[in-house]
């Protein structure tokens, strides 16, 4: 039985849901110093919703190269208590009741995991900068409050995409949110609804007015929540209305948040009340250029083990996004996981194998063997 496997069974039976990563951040701080590496974590325990800071390893390495960044996140999504890992057909999955927590416990193990070859065998590595973040399940929480200082190297591989093991994020998109308020008058629903003015309809009428789904290839917008109203008898005074749109093509994006927004406010106008609109950039989008060095590190990385890589673009933000836009140039790796956030999720021992394999071949060939 691989090694990985072992030690991604022990993490997914540690709870760690967002918020509550402390014990299993202790877990992967004493397994990375057993490995030779220093470990401390940063002061932002409390400011990224959760009750420890983001880990920060270091391994000096004992030759020069480019300094390689691995990054996972600690965090799991529910329900994730008390998970209980079912080994099958060369597959793990979870027993059906909850997540599996491959998702990020798959990139946390080969992490570790590949460490452990450089400090068993004595290898030469170039050095090493290990992030464990948390809070990226709550909108990458963790990497915004990150220092920059701690955001330094040549590339940083974020091991935190679905698929099987070759696939290379090339392109992730710029994401908007926005949290919106329409405030209309209250009145009976049965005695004079023509006094009232109803948020609720102003709402619908909003998104009745957006473009929403799949926009392009590159680009989707989505309404997801709408909260408001009392009681049946009462025409909505106020409700609350949250969404998202994302591009590849951060003009796009832009483009498509003014839409929404515009669409809001002309709703609030015609039923004759008004709308308070927050919109926030959660994370900048990037796109590798071809032939960009990083990604032909790890693609040469991936031939060297016998496996193609697939360079992808994806809808999805992660920590990468946020990494890069503090100046660590960073890319995000396909781990095997697949049904992600649910309770079938899985993932097979041969990707979990493989992502060792890989981080090795790259670390290899940081110091140019």
């Amino acid at each position: 039985m691989p090694r990985v496997l072992d030690t991604f069974l022990d993490a997914v039976r540690i709870d760690s849901p967002s918020g509550e990563e402390a014990v299993f951040a202790q877990w992967c701080a004493q397994r990375l110093r057993e490995v030779g590496c220093s470990v401390r974590f940063d002061a932002t325990a409390g400011v990224s919703g959760s009750d420890t800071g983001n880990l920060i390893a270091e391994l000096p390495g004992s030759a020069p190269g480019k300094t390689v960044v691995l990054c996972a996140h600690l965090d799991t999504v529910m329900p994730g208590r008390g998970i209980r890992p079912v080994v099958e057909d060369g597959v793990v999955r979870s027993s059906g009741d909850t997540i599996l927590g491959s998702d990020d416990k798959a990139g946390v193990a080969a992490i570790i995991e590949a460490l452990r070859h450089f400090a068993d065998t004595g290898a030469v590595t170039a050095p090493v900068r290990v992030l464990f973040t948390t809070g990226e399940e709550m909108g990458l929480q963790g990497a915004k409050a990150i220092s920059p200082d701690d955001c330094t190297g040549d590339v940083c591989l974020v091991l935190d995409a679905h698929g099987s093991v070759g696939g290379i994020v090339g392109a992730a998109p710029t994401q908007h949110t926005f949290r919106a308020e329409f405030i209309g008058v209250p009145a009976h629903a049965g005695v004079e609804p023509e006094k009232g003015r109803s948020a609720l309809v102003m709402a619908a009428k909003a998104v009745c007015g957006m473009r929403l789904g799949r926009l392009d290839a590159s680009t989707t917008a989505n309404v997801g929540e709408i909260r408001g109203g009392s009681a049946t008898n009462v025409v909505t005074a106020s409700c609350v209305m949250r969404g998202e749109c994302r591009s590849i093509d951060a003009a796009t994006a832009e483009s498509v948040r003014l839409e929404m927004d515009s669409a809001m406010r002309a709703a609030a106008i015609e039923g004759g009340g008004s709308v308070d609109i927050d919109w926030k950039l959660e994370y900048e989008g990037f796109r590798f250029a071809p032939g960009d060095p990083n990604v032909e590190l790890v693609a040469g990385a991936l031939r060297s083990i016998g496996m193609t890589p697939a360079v992808f673009d994806t809808g999805g933000g992660s920590d990468a996004n946020v990494l890069t836009a503090k100046g660590l140039p960073s890319i995000v790796l396909a781990c095997g996981m697949t049904d992600v956030h649910g309770t079938g999720e899985s993932i097979a021992i041969a990707d979990l194998v493989a992502m060792v394999d890989l981080l090795i071949a790259v670390l290899d060939r940081a110091v140019g063997r």
